[in-house]
């Protein structure tokens, strides 16, 4: 018999592409201003500098192919990413060890309420408000680093009805994928379901109700999102 109040949560989870299994979350990592050309768009020196990062919740994860337009906004931005999924984890991990540490990848959209990031950031608050609501973290199913292996380089774009609006390669990010997960784990102990988005290339920007996204990123494919 248990003894929790309340029945617990179910446990997010995410597919795994050709495959039964799925991949259970269990922290999601977020980075910021990795492409220099977004960096330039959003004001900001593009030199490399130490990274940094904000979370989103577990369950802000959307494996739905929709997303609602949220409330308290009148200024929804779309940023696409490619996303790592860890299944291993620990402290301290070198630069010639992280990549093991990775199960797969998948396509990522980092949902903005950018009105709200804007107001946090005049007053100098966290971002969470303007980034970590519910449902803003629509991703497409994972894809196995043993079948893609490890994408250091690709296109990388987003499509709203059609038209494209951001357009870039993997190659363009200013930390890689190696070099966010030793920092990251010098800070945090990482562990296996752990999610780290990647960041965005230049061209963010509103949506709209009935909006289709489509993203894609090569040797990966692409996936849909309504937004409703």
């Amino acid at each position: 018999m248990s003894n929790l109040l309340f029945p617990a949560p179910e446990p997010t989870t995410i597919t795994i592409q050709n495959s039964d299994q799925v991949f259970p979350v269990r922290r999601v990592y977020c980075i910021g201003r990795n492409y220099a050309d977004h960096a330039i768009e959003m004001g900001h020196d593009p030199d490399k500098e130490p990274p940094f990062f904000f979370q989103k919740n577990t369950d802000n994860i959307n494996t739905s192919g929709q997303f609602p337009y949220p409330s308290m906004s009148q200024d929804v931005h779309f940023e696409m990413e490619l996303v790592i999924a860890l299944e291993k984890g620990g402290k301290n991990i070198s630069l010639d060890d992280a990549l093991n540490h990775i199960y797969g990848y998948a396509l990522g959209l980092d949902m903005t309420r950018r009105d709200l990031q804007a107001q946090m950031k005049k007053m100098g608050r966290p971002w969470e408000i303007g980034k970590a609501f519910e449902q803003s973290a629509p991703v497409s199913p994972i894809y196995p680093a043993s079948k893609i292996g490890h994408p250091q380089q690709g296109s990388i774009s987003l499509r709203v009805n059609d038209e494209v609006r951001q357009q870039g390669d993997l190659n363009q990010m200013i930390w890689k994928t190696a070099e966010m997960i030793s920092y990251l784990s010098n800070y945090y102990e990482l562990a296996p379901g752990d999610l780290i988005m990647t960041g965005t290339p230049a061209g963010v920007g509103a949506i709209q109700v009935g909006d289709k996204l489509t993203g894609e990123i090569e040797n990966l494919g692409k996936f849909e999102v309504d937004v409703i």
